[in-house]
């Protein structure tokens, strides 16, 4: 695995700046790139990043454009979102852009929804610079607010209704948040946020006079610029705490420029939303349609849940193109579905076993890019049988570059790290100055004072042309789609009073794979401190990132070194599973005349603990939705009964499912 050049902490480390005030972390060893002036001479690593904390406070540009700021940013003359909506509202107005299975939109519906909400938000004077909270459940509410937001110049965060509280509680501190956009019960109460509820009738008397045509520069309170931000997605961070990636409206007409390139949706055409708002990619299935004339299609969470609930959506609702992460692949059956339309992998490494399965019939794409770079940065496709499944080649206006510990460029086939350049490049990470500096660095190979992006993701470039992906350079993970950190997991861990120490591992290959951790206590208490912790861990991060399976130990192995052995650690994980590993085989005779017995049998063999209870809830012993899925499946394909997958989401228990197993 190739070294960073970045990430040794005992290397002299120079303070670069940039004429834009964007600052980078620069090895004293290697040359200054041009149009980087040297802003603190060479020091430590900490001494380095306490000087960039000091004096970069944010990475939104505040500042009204001038003339002098405006030469400086090419990103400055990009087209925006609302530039490049209103665009197509305008050409396609009569065309259904939005549905639901209780409404359809039109095109100039929507954009009439749309604008109605940006002036409203206006009228509230927020802009350009502020930031306003999303917490909407999945349907039409939340695509006018995505848009409204954007319209009225002010970037969206979202913050999933589903997530704990202190976790979004921390999400709108951090983004200092004026203003929550939701609909129901109020998520998070944090002081000084002003709620709007979209359910809710608008209190302004005027309300009814506000006009629905398009929002003009001159009715903003300054003028949208390219680089203004169009969302923050928060991500998982190495250091404990979930970061938020600011990302500006530079790259919009990039992302629909290589997806009109690649895949050409258009009217006629139906995008299913398949991923959360709070991820990118949910973001990719909005322009997908919205920015080319093509349906949007909404449903509520469980219908997309991966299996037969989604293969059922997606030939009722007549799918035409759907983006899916390989665990929603692997765990889905391709027979009837997409007839001779589009599927995209993205969110994880795509093997050829599924483009087999998925390709033929239809035109299928493999995506990359981190949530850094507008959504993604490079496709391949389409793919077929067979052959090689590699990343592709970069999209319009994005560049990767392979480069080695001396950032110099890689020869064909030689393993590097990926640095990502161009239009969709992030503004960097909210209220983290030093971190952006970190991963936002001095681009040696482009113009005086551009930067790339350190993805952290290992590849090599092949004779032929297409990237391939390889793996990671740090303990960043990719779990069911979702980026995980390890670090922010193992902190969360060790913040509890009752633990002296925590590590957590992955085992099991895609749609089986989970986080199993392994704690030191503190105190010689062991009884019920496994699923205690579960708990507590499930009231501070979202669902993805709670360990399935936490075991009690008395040490963790150490490396000569005096690390912790990760490796024997993942060996023992995978090592202590039950016979059964996944619930892929069958137990032997089962006695359905006790179906809550037989359910807990099945459920215990795939959640891969020694047993459960009937009145345990799936959930809180370390299920999630694919485990779900899977069960329902172990259901029909071993005893030929049927468990709907949503019944196990309403009625978590087996005590409460073993009535509703019926025959197939």
């Amino acid at each position: 695995m190739p070294a960073n050049p970045f990430e040794d902490p005992d290397e002299s480390y120079l303070v670069l700046c940039n004429g834009r005030g964007q600052r980078s972390l620069w090895p004293a060893r290697l040359p200054v790139p041009a149009g980087w002036p040297v802003e603190l001479p060479a020091t430590s690593r900490a001494r380095a990043r306490a000087h960039v904390e000091q004096v970069w406070p944010d990475v939104r540009p505040h500042a009204p454009a001038t003339s002098a700021t405006s030469a400086t940013s090419a990103a400055s003359a990009g087209e925006t979102l609302p530039a490049l909506f209103e665009r197509i509202a305008a050409k396609h107005a009569d065309l259904p852009a939005v549905e639901s299975a209780s409404t359809s939109l039109t095109y100039g519906q929507l954009a009439d929804l749309v604008n109605r909400l940006a002036r409203r938000l206006i009228a509230d004077g927020l802009g350009p610079g502020d930031l306003v909270g999303i917490s909407v459940p999945r349907g039409t509410d939340q695509v006018v607010a995505a848009l409204a937001v954007t319209t009225a110049g002010a970037g969206y965060v979202p913050l999933d209704p589903g997530y704990p509280t202190a976790l979004l509680r921390h999400m709108a501190a951090d983004s200092g948040l004026r203003t929550l956009l939701h609909t129901g019960p109020v998520p998070v109460d944090v002081t000084g946020l002003r709620t709007v509820d979209l359910a809710a009738p608008d209190p302004d008397p005027d309300a009814e006079d506000r006009p629905a045509v398009p929002v003009a520069d001159a009715q903003r309170r300054r003028p949208l610029r390219a680089d203004d931000t169009a969302y923050v997605i928060y991500t998982s961070g190495s250091a404990g705490t979930p970061k938020g990636v600011v990302i500006p409206h530079a790259g919009m007409a990039a992302l629909a420029e290589a997806q009109q390139h690649w895949i050409a949706p258009g009217p006629g055409d139906r995008v299913l939303q398949w991923a959360s708002f709070n991820f990118d990619a949910g973001f990719w299935d909005l322009t997908l349609a919205l920015l080319s004339g093509a349906t949007l299609v909404l449903t509520d969470d469980r219908a997309v849940l991966p299996g037969e609930e989604l293969r059922r959506t997606l030939i009722d609702r007549r799918i035409s193109h759907a983006v899916l992460p390989p665990v929603a692949l692997t765990a889905t059956d391709p027979d009837g579905v997409l007839p001779g339309g589009v599927v995209l992998s993205t969110g994880d490494s795509c093997t050829p076993a599924l483009v087999a399965r998925w390709a033929p019939g239809r035109r299928m794409f493999n995506g990359y890019g981190p949530t850094e770079m507008t959504v993604g940065v490079t496709m391949a496709g389409p793919v077929r049988p067979g052959e090689p499944v590699s990343i592709g080649e970069p999209w319009p206006g994005n560049e990767v570059r392979v480069l080695d510990v001396d950032l110099q460029p890689c020869q064909y086939g030689e393993e590097g790290e990926l640095y990502l350049v161009g239009e969709g490049e992030a503004l960097g990470y909210l209220n983290r100055p030093a971190l952006t500096a970190e991963r936002f660095v001095a681009d040696p190979y482009g113009a005086p004072g551009s930067r790339m992006y350190r993805s952290g993701d290992l590849g090599y470039l092949d004779k032929d042309g297409p990237l391939y992906f390889t793996g990671r350079a740090d303990r960043q993970v990719k779990l069911r789609g979702f980026r995980v950190e390890l670090g922010e997991v193992e902190a969360a861990l060790e913040s509890c009073a009752e633990v002296r120490l925590g590590a957590v591992v992955v085992t099991g290959e895609v749609d089986s794979a989970r986080l199993v951790a392994f704690v030191v206590p503190g105190t010689d208490r062991s009884e019920g401190l496994a699923e205690e912790l579960r708990g507590v861990l499930a009231a501070r991060l979202p669902a993805h990132m709670v360990p399935s399976r936490i075991e009690v130990v008395a040490t963790l192995p150490m490396t000569s070194n005096g690390k912790i052995d990760r490796r024997v650690l993942a060996e023992r994980a995978a090592g202590s599973l039950p016979a059964g590993e996944s619930g892929a085989s069958p137990a032997g005779p089962v006695d359905l005349s006790d179906p809550v017995a037989a359910l807990c049998a099945l459920a215990a063999r795939v959640l891969e603990v020694p047993e459960i209870a009937p009145d345990d809830n799936f959930f809180d012993r370390g299920g999630h939705s694919v485990l779900a899925v899977r069960l329902a499946k172990a259901v029909r394909d071993e005893w030929k009964m049927n468990l709907p997958v949503r019944a196990v989401f309403e009625r978590p228990t087996m005590a409460e499912l073993g009535g509703l197993i019926t025959p197939a």
